[in-house]
C-alpha cells in the first residue's frame, strides 16, 4: 500500500509533508503534490502533517477520490521531487475544503 495525496490538495500545496517524508516520494507541480507510489515505504509520517487533510492511505481513499491514485502514480513521472517545505500558494486558506478542484488542476 501506498499514500495518496487527494483533490484537497489542488491550489492548496501546503508541503509540510515533505519536510517529514524520510525517502522523498513527494513531487510537486504548478497546484498539486503528488506521492511516488514506488517510492512511499508506507510510513505514516506526512499523513498527519497537512493542514488541508489531503493525505489518505490508499486503503482509507474516499470512494469519490480513488481517481487520485493513478493520478500520483503518473505525474509522479513527470514532475521533479521535492524535499523542502515552500510556502503555500497565496489563497491555499480560501481554496482548503472547496469541493470539485480536479478541474483546477495544472499540469
Amino acid at each position: 500500500m501506498t499514500f495518496v495525496v487527494a483533490e484537497n490538495c489542488i491550489k492548496c500545496k501546503y508541503t509540510d509533508c515533505v519536510e517529514v517524508c524520510p525517502v522523498d516520494c513527494f513531487h510537486e507541480g504548478p497546484n498539486f503534490l503528488v506521492i511516488d507510489p514506488d517510492e512511499c515505504i508506507d510510513c505514516t509520517l506526512c499523513e498527519p502533517e497537512c493542514p488541508a487533510e489531503a493525505i489518505f492511505d490508499e486503503e482509507d481513499l474516499p470512494e469519490d477520490q480513488k481517481q487520485f491514485i493513478e493520478l500520483n502514480a503518473e505525474l509522479a513521472k513527470e514532475w521533479p521531487v521535492i524535499t523542502q517545505m515552500k510556502d503555500p500558494l497565496p489563497d491555499a486558506e480560501e481554496w482548503d475544503g472547496k469541493p470539485d478542484k480536479l478541474q483546477y488542476l495544472e499540469r
